[in-house]
């Protein structure tokens, strides 16, 4: 009989390659997934529920309570509309004044959550309180926690049970240590958690002996390499016409989160060095209007573009347009600085060479493969001091581009799914040989 796979992740599975990989993985290979996910309000033609195959089905969950929905949305359209405003205001009145001790609650209940951050408190607890929910829907098997931010519903769905089940942690980041999660909080909550998984993956060496380090055990390590191009027909979508980029001039491509840390702000400050070439960013992020201020402050509107995201599938169209592609993390956080980084091996099925930082991960791959040219990436003028020898020698790039070609072929999801694969093999085997032990002490 198939497994039945139980799996959270804390985003609107639109763009998330990893967990995209995973359970294509798993499907294939017998078990039974069920992903729950978030559903995107914003986006209305973004299903609630998908078959992706006849053992992969996805189920986004309502991002907002039903009840606080119907307050924001009361709440909005009575500013847009002053009549009906005023008379809900009249109707809430005559309700305050008949049933005053109720009312008067759901009164201040309602401000509350529309005017301090309580509302986020609500949302956030609702949703965690429905994923353990469907975590108990079916009888999993194994449940499988994507990230710290959805630990918390695997380990309630698995162990608050009276036969409890396998938790694999599956940590995509390095939750101690990372922008924008500095309370000691998140180190104790996983502290604690980690004491009650089964397994633990993460996506390179450096932070399993991190991990060993801070919990005194070294978890499984599933790299996180992208699925192999199989038929890299070199089909492009035109940047240049898309753009209005001039056709001689050389690409030079960015994609992913636009956020802090990632070096976006010193390689912006590096565009004015390069001796030729266009800089192009391909994503969205908090700091994107930011960087886009500064290009205009700068006069840079000529060599430097943005694009919105593009979906996963339709990325190696743009990818490919690219001279140089570039990972330019700042050491901000041990997440920044012991990340492999999924970007650095899509560039890579795409023949195109990097500038990279060099940090440990990142430089065993560029300088170990010969795929790229590492620099200091906190520095805008080793940037483009890395940037301009590519520029300047063509035998150089040339050569670097037949290697990045040569190492897609070791660095690919199809050689490294064997080995997540016999993660859950391993928990699958550990799950038998506990519910024969159980049949065999009845008996």
């Amino acid at each position: 009989m198939a497994k039945k796979v139980c799996m959270f992740v804390w985003n609107h599975f639109t763009n998330d390659a990893r967990v995209l990989r995973e359970c294509t993985a798993l499907s294939e290979a017998a078990y039974e997934v069920d992903l729950v996910c978030i559903h995107d309000p914003k986006d209305a033609s973004l299903p609630r529920f998908e078959q992706r195959n006849e053992n992969f089905r996805v189920y986004r969950l309502r991002r907002y309570p039903v009840l606080l929905e119907l307050i924001q949305k009361g709440y909005r359209y009575s500013l847009q509309h002053k009549l009906f405003g005023a008379f809900l205001l009249c109707v809430w009145g005559c309700l305050i004044y008949t049933v005053p001790v109720l009312f008067s609650i759901l009164t201040v209940l309602a401000v509350i959550m529309l005017k301090t951050k309580l509302n986020i408190v609500w949302v956030r607890g609702s949703l965690i309180l429905r994923m353990i929910l469907m975590g108990y829907r079916k009888d999993y098997d194994i449940y499988h926690s994507n990230d710290l931010n959805t630990l918390t519903q695997g380990y309630i769905s698995s162990k608050w049970r009276l036969k409890r089940k396998k938790l694999i942690y599956d940590s995509h980041e390095v939750q101690t240590s990372r922008t924008g999660y500095h309370s000691s909080a998140y180190g104790k909550l996983e502290g604690f958690l980690i004491k009650k998984i089964d397994d633990m993956m993460v996506e390179n060496h450096t932070r399993a002996a991190y991990n060993e380090e801070l919990y005194g055990f070294y978890p499984s390590v599933v790299h996180n390499y992208p699925f192999k191009q199989i038929n890299n027909n070199g089909e492009k979508v035109d940047l240049h016409e898309i753009l209005n980029i001039p056709r001689d001039e050389k690409i030079l491509l960015y994609q992913g989160g636009i956020q802090t840390g990632r070096g976006l702000d010193k390689l912006v400050k590096a565009a004015p060095l390069f001796n030729e070439g266009v800089l192009v960013l391909i994503g969205d992020g908090k700091i994107k209007k930011e960087l886009q201020a500064t290009v205009k402050e700068m006069k840079l509107d000529d060599r430097v573009k943005f694009l919105p995201k593009v979906p996963l599938a339709e990325l190696p169209k743009y990818t490919r347009n690219a001279y140089i592609g570039f990972q330019v993390l700042n050491n901000v956080c041990f997440n920044h600085y012991s990340a492999s980084s999924n970007k650095l091996f899509e560039y890579m099925m795409a023949g195109v060479p990097v500038v990279a930082c060099d940090f440990p991960e990142i430089k065993r791959v560029v300088e170990g493969d010969s795929t790229g040219v590492c620099v200091d990436s906190h520095d805008p003028a080793s940037i483009a001091e890395g940037v301009n020898g590519l520029l300047r020698n063509q035998n150089k790039h040339q050569e670097l581009q037949a290697n990045s070609y040569n190492a897609s072929k070791k660095y690919n999801w199809e050689n490294e799914k064997d080995i997540f694969l016999s993660v859950y093999h391993h928990t699958h085997q550990t799950l038998y040989s506990s519910s024969v032990k159980d049949v065999s002490e009845k008996i």
